[in-house]
């Protein structure tokens, strides 16, 4: 019987702040979220300050590294401004991803090939500040080699592709794919990555992609703030962590 890392769960909260940025004010407010999240049985916290603090703000990011008992999870663009908030905030790890001003959300993993000589000073300088950094990639075997090469700890494999194929009753293309992130999990490991996913993840999802042994992580936001408004918050961080169980039971039962 393998041996098999737990499975930790990040909850995104950055659709808390959409809804309350859509009125201002305080309320809702993210970090009762993220409280909410842990207690219910999150292992983590993710939040994403974008350049145009569309949802979360500085102020977000500061009370929630101050007040969660979880590790904060800081998903930002690599500019020079955002790693000096990342500094300062000193979250446990920072997750470098792409970021466009029109877009709607994130929509493509970073191009860690093409953005090398830019990424390698602030990775540089989140390891010696003892920050994980994992880098928001395609299961593509150059970006995941290029991250090893770059000494980032950790990658985060982009499923919204997988995702969005499922929902488009696409098969094919769903199993494209999958078998792209089954190869890319395993290339990360045998580099020596941790190995994180996320993007578009449901429980469906989620309880598949749970199943392979590789994955430690799965950071998942807006479909479970999406459920959250029926069930609750805490229902629905419940429901994925079994989502979450089941799946592993599956590698462990191989």
């Amino acid at each position: 019987m393998p041996k098999t890392s737990p499975l930790r769960l990040g909850v995104n909260i950055d659709h808390i702040a959409t809804v309350r940025n859509a009125r201002g004010g305080r309320h809702p407010d993210p970090l009762r979220a993220a409280l909410a999240a842990i207690e219910a049985g999150a292992d983590g916290i993710t939040a994403h300050l974008r350049e145009d603090r569309r949802h979360i703000r500085d102020n977000d990011m500061e009370r929630l590294k101050a007040e969660i008992s979880k590790p904060l999870n800081f998903e930002m663009a690599a500019t020079p401004d955002m790693v000096r908030i990342a500094l300062g905030v000193q979250p446990h790890a920072v997750c470098l991803v792409p970021e466009r001003r029109e877009e709607l959300t994130t929509e493509g993993g970073l191009d860690v090939v093409g953005q090398r000589d830019s990424l390698a000073p602030s990775i540089a300088r989140f390891n010696d500040a003892g920050i994980r950094v994992s880098l928001f990639i395609a299961a593509d075997p150059a970006q995941i080699e290029m991250a090893a090469k770059l000494k980032a700890p950790a990658i985060e494999l982009h499923t919204g592709a997988w995702c969005d194929a499922i929902t488009d009753d696409e098969p094919a293309k769903a199993a494209e794919e999958w078998r792209r992130i089954v190869a890319g999990a395993s290339l990360a490991q045998s580099a020596g990555l941790e190995v994180h996913a996320g993007h578009g993840l449901d429980y469906a999802t989620a309880e598949t992609i749970a199943a392979l042994p590789q994955i430690v992580e799965l950071n998942i936001g807006f479909y479970m703030i999406g459920e959250a408004l029926f069930v609750g918050l805490g229902e629905t961080v419940k429901a994925m962590r079994e989502a979450m169980d089941r799946g592993r039971a599956k590698v462990i039962a191989a």
